[in-house]
């Protein structure tokens, strides 16, 4: 069975180039085919590794990080991202994923308290959550209760004037929807943002916390229950089950604690730009490409992205 180690850089500073290929293929086992997905940006490297392909379990993922781990390091200090896997299966056909500092660069609770000056105060908490230093469910709480009052209106601004798409964000899921897939977002956050985000970048459906309005201001609460980290793997779960596909078909990306459970039963689980924790845990991690990343883990080629 053969696996594929797939190395990517930022589009915007393109590092996967022969010498990076070279270093790659001189620590992998026996020969490695170089096939290139986007000059410069993308590539797979398919080889054989006797006994790591065939074996399941800790086992085999404790032997691929191995494999990866020697990749990055004979890569050095070069931006790029290393991920091996099996070559079968990598298309998936379900991309659920997490909005804050993933789908977008921001928090968006964040950025509401920066209306009442408290977004010190409250981005303490959220990062807090997201290294799963503190419970979720009652950190949302606490930071919500702090927003009680502000003018509902403010939600038009912060996201006009302050939220932004991470870039390849689009392109995702305009490729796997137009090969298939189905695409959700599964949000600790706020329908009143996840709504605008599934508009934005095309995705199927949305789920997130409902923040309760009351006489046109924040009223300091969410609905109950909290959307948080077991809500996350449930609906992960369901959507599998409704459109007929078995878990590996499945792909989960998030940066926080709170996707930590979603990205250990996805298919395929990945950390972008995440906290440690996570990091340490998800199948593939994205230090340093922008979401496109994801494509290219799949095996997608760049004349074979969509529009987004």
């Amino acid at each position: 069975m053969t696996l594929v180690a797939t190395l990517v850089s930022n589009p915007a500073a393109a590092a996967v180039d022969d010498a990076a290929l070279a270093a790659a293929r001189a620590v992998l086992p026996a020969f490695a085919e170089a096939t290139v997905l986007a000059p410069g940006v993308a590539a797979d490297l398919a080889f054989v590794a006797d006994g790591v392909a065939e074996a399941d379990g800790p086992a085999a993922r404790d032997a691929v990080r191995a494999l990866e781990d020697a990749v990055r390091a004979a890569l050095g200090h070069r931006p790029v991202d290393v991920f091996v896997q099996r070559a079968e299966g990598r298309r998936k056909r379900l991309l659920v994923a997490d909005m804050d500092s993933t789908l977008i660069g921001q928090e968006c609770i964040d950025e509401l308290a920066a209306e009442l000056g408290l977004k010190p105060k409250i981005a303490a908490i959220t990062e807090r959550a997201m290294r799963g230093e503190i419970a979720f469910e009652p950190a949302l709480r606490e930071r919500v209760a702090l927003l009680a009052g502000l003018d509902a209106g403010v939600v038009e601004t912060v996201w006009r004037e302050r939220i932004r798409a991470t870039p390849g964000a689009a392109t995702l899921v305009a490729t796997m929807r137009a090969n298939g897939g189905y695409a959700a977002i599964v949000s600790g956050g706020f329908t009143v943002f996840t709504e605008r985000v599934a508009a934005l970048l095309g995705f199927d459906e949305h789920n997130a916390n409902v923040l309760v309005v009351a006489d046109g201001r924040l009223a300091g609460h969410v609905t109950e229950p909290i959307l948080g980290q077991d809500a996350k793997r449930e609906r992960l779960h369901a959507l599998a089950a409704r459109l007929g596909l078995s878990l590996s078909e499945t792909l989960a990306v998030g940066d926080g604690a709170n996707d930590l459970a979603m990205i250990r039963d996805a298919g395929l689980g990945v950390a972008f730009r995440a906290k440690p924790a996570v990091a340490a845990e998800a199948d593939a991690r994205i230090d340093h490409g922008d979401l496109t990343a994801l494509l290219y883990f799949q095996g997608y080629r760049l004349a074979q992205f969509a529009a987004g």
